[in-house]
């Protein structure tokens, strides 16, 4: 299945099949430099699919955080054994990828805008 919008992603972790955890990472475009932007994480959650709405409730979500972000960065844990991981199995992946994003290793990671647009990076 294609993924090409966040509602695309949801509908592919729930047809996974074994249950998914996913991972969020919402970083903050920080100022441009030679190598481009440098985007740093501000804050992180995990959350089963059948807890997620559309989009829009996601930001709003996040607004409650009061902290900006710019990008929004998206991993997926699987289960096993028709059970998905559990909160504390999420804690080691999300500072993965936190660290990752914070050396610019964002290719293995989807990505989304305030908007919800899916972002490509080359």
């Amino acid at each position: 299945m294609e993924i090409n919008s966040y509602a695309s992603l949801l509908e592919a972790a729930r047809a996974q099949a074994q249950p998914q955890r996913l991972l969020f990472t919402f970083a903050q475009a920080e100022a441009a430099s030679a190598q481009g932007r440098t985007l740093t994480p501000v804050m992180c959650v995990d959350k089963l699919p059948g807890e997620l709405g559309g989009f829009a409730e996601l930001e709003a979500e996040s607004r409650q955080m009061q902290a900006h972000w710019d990008v929004v960065f998206v991993a997926s844990l699987g289960g096993k054994d028709g059970q998905p991981p559990a909160a504390a199995d999420a804690e080691a992946p999300l500072r993965k990828m936190i660290g990752a994003i914070q050396q610019g290793q964002i290719k293995d990671y989807l990505a989304f805008d305030r908007d919800g647009e899916l972002l490509r990076f080359f």
